[in-house]
């Protein structure tokens, strides 16, 4: 009963990403354009950098939050070799291409300046704690790596979270553009709030100091 709110946090976020992953496969049909792509053309400056970090985007989400998650399952933790390599790949998918499409997707979102700073942010904290949690990986720093690593999903899961309170909010007839904001800057804020209240960093060090750490032939 302890582990029942961690997984269904778990299922929830890959069912909410298998959702968009297929409500997404539409931008790679070149013969049928997406309302939402059509909208964005007349204002967009680089079409073509727009489409293709769009793309990008689409398929390393599709990868890396479910990644993410089965990383931080005791099952996969327990088979550090195979932890270690997804955990390599994962990070570079992260570092080289969710990240940069979602900053280059960020300039041109919806609700103006308000939503382009939270998804800026936001991927700010993905990449700054990915970073984090490869070198604590490298240091054998057990806690830290995985405080670093439920900061990374927690942002990852803006992308379930905030389109599921845009619905509510939409339904409430609140105005689309307040909306917009609220949706992105509630679930950002609070995500990184409620990963810092259950796991603090101070708890995580002395749990990491009384942990075996993996082997230098392992980790390295």
């Amino acid at each position: 009963m302890r582990s029942l709110p961690r997984w269904v946090f778990v299922a929830a976020m890959l069912v909410g990403s298998a959702l968009i992953t297929a409500s997404s496969l539409a931008y790679f049909d070149d013969e049928l354009v997406p309302e939402f792509v059509i909208e964005k053309l007349p204002t967009l400056r680089f079409e073509a950098l727009w489409l293709s970090a769009l793309k990008v985007h689409v398929v390393a989400a599709a990868f890396a939050l479910p990644a993410c998650i089965v990383l931080l399952l005791d099952v996969l933790q327990k088979r550090i070799a195979l932890h270690r390599w997804l955990g390599r790949v994962t990070g570079i998918v992260v570092l080289f291409a969710l990240v940069p499409s979602g900053a280059v997707l960020a300039f041109d979102a919806k609700g103006g300046a308000p939503v382009t700073a939270g998804f800026l942010l936001s991927g700010a904290i993905i990449a700054s704690f990915m970073i984090l949690g490869v070198v604590n990986a490298r240091r054998r720093e057990v806690g830290l790596h995985r405080h670093a690593m439920w900061h990374v999903v927690a942002q990852m899961s803006v992308a379930v979270t905030s389109r599921t309170m845009l619905l509510g909010l939409e339904l409430g007839g609140i105005d689309p553009d307040v909306a917009y904001v609220i949706a992105l800057w509630v679930p950002v804020l609070g995500s990184a709030l409620v990963v810092e209240l259950l796991s603090p960093v101070s708890a995580l060090r002395s749990f990491s100091a009384g942990q075996p750490m993996f082997s230098r032939r392992v980790s390295s």
